[in-house]
């Protein structure tokens, strides 16, 4: 199995960043993926940004220019560089890794932008 923990959320001024970080461990062969999802309460988990194993990257459009995501392979690791963050990015960040064909998603942290 694979464990992912997530790091970084809190509470930030609009305008202002956070580096969001997810370190996976456990039986790891190869992660063929890793990603970033956020909820809002009453709205549904939607993709931010995600890294794929040829480091081929995708953003949401809400998101690109301000978010850049980047992986570190030696420790296993994604991170979520945020920076002019606004309000409407305030949810709960869930990490996301496919390892050998199977998904993995961790326990959320969540980020709240106050106006």
């Amino acid at each position: 199995q694979v464990q992912l923990v997530e790091s970084g959320g809190g509470l930030v001024q609009a305008g202002g960043s956070l580096r969001l970080s997810c370190a996976a461990s456990g039986s790891i062969f190869n992660i063929n993926l890793m990603g970033w999802y956020r909820q809002a309460p009453g709205k549904q988990r939607e993709l931010v940004a995600q890294i794929t194993g040829g480091a081929s990257t995708n953003y949401a459009d809400s998101v690109k220019g301000r978010f850049t995501i980047s992986r570190d392979n030696a420790k296993n690791t994604v991170y979520l560089q945020m920076n002019s963050l606004k309000p409407e990015d305030t949810g709960v960040y869930y990490c996301k890794a496919l390892v050998v064909g199977r998904l993995y998603w961790g326990q959320g942290t969540q980020v709240t932008v106050s106006s």
